[in-house]
């Protein structure tokens, strides 16, 4: 299932080297590859890895340092940059003879200098769509926070008041019974997606057995037979794996074996995972599942218990 699903990702690739002309969608679609265990430099998939790579770049303005359209898509960019930095041979970039117009790790260190300063502007002290928002989400700001995560486990400075106060904002979001707000006055509505991002990005920050961690971790274990959501249910798929896996192992692998057969049988003939009442397209679909899928390989560092 993981080989079709990922031979579809190749296939669906674009000459530019994006996915869905999306810059998180085509980090999503990167981080998928590199999870399978290929190396991403000399294996099946190096060639769309370092396509992949290129366009993220590309797509980074050297002004701000935003790669994409919006915060999301620069919160998943960012991500996929810090799991390739160290692991993608740079010197394997080279287009034509021409060398990308920055490394990764100084496309890295641009993509956190736009969220930090992203970040001092807003009242919340989290993100939002644009990076010039005055208010705040716990989705885009799982997004954004997860990139900051994954790039200072990569070596890249990022201050350690930047994850404090947004990890802070996601205890302002949550309630003593394990929801979690969206935005603004919290709305504590049952969102599996918010509650096992706030989870994840507590477990990654190290912050467990603080505030309201306790009752997020009985909220979001007691979802270990969930696979639908209501909405976006490919990204409430990926984070509530993640989330079971750094709370709680042997929940993790019983919600691991129903979203595997689940996902067999889901796989068209061409190897795309679709997903009804997804907001994206096929590839975003197919990257986002096969990454709930691929915890148990712990190849990439931000998947790792």
């Amino acid at each position: 299932m993981l080989e079709r699903g990922l031979e579809y990702l190749v296939a669906s690739q674009s000459q530019s080297g994006s996915w869905e002309n999306d810059a998180g969608v085509t980090g999503i679609c990167v981080m998928a590859l590199m999870s399978s265990g290929e190396d991403p430099n000399f294996g099946r998939y190096a060639e769309s890895v370092r396509r992949g790579v290129r366009s993220m770049v590309r797509s980074q303005s050297s002004g701000s340092g935003q790669i994409g359209s919006g915060m999301y898509q620069h919160g998943f960019a960012m991500l996929a940059l810090a799991e390739c930095y160290g692991a993608v041979d740079e010197r394997m970039l080279a287009e034509d003879g021409e060398a990308p117009k920055r490394t990764v790790v100084e496309a890295l260190e641009l993509a956190v200098r736009c969220a930090i300063t992203s970040q001092e502007k807003n009242p919340f002290n989290a993100w939002r769509y644009s990076p010039s928002s005055t208010d705040a989400d716990t989705s885009v700001s799982g997004a954004v926070l997860m990139g900051l995560l994954g790039a200072r486990n990569a070596g890249i400075a990022v201050p350690d008041v930047a994850i404090d106060d947004a990890l802070a904002y996601f205890e302002s979001m949550t309630s003593s019974s394990g929801t979690v707000g969206y935005s603004g006055v919290a709305s504590f509505g049952d969102s599996v997606a918010r509650s096992s991002i706030a989870a994840l990005v507590a477990c990654v920050g190290k912050r467990r057995g603080i505030g309201t961690f306790d009752a997020l971790e009985g909220y979001v274990v007691k979802q270990k037979e969930r696979l639908q959501s209501g909405s976006h249910p490919c990204y409430a798929r990926y984070y509530l794996s993640q989330a079971l896996f750094q709370l709680d192992h042997a929940a993790w692998k019983e919600w691991a074996a129903l979203n595997t057969r689940d996902l067999v049988t889901r796989q068209e003939s061409d190897g795309s995972l679709p997903m009804p009442g997804s907001f994206h397209g096929p590839s975003y679909q197919t990257g986002m599942l096969l990454l709930s899928s691929a915890l148990g390989y712990t190849l990439l560092p931000i998947y790792e218990r």
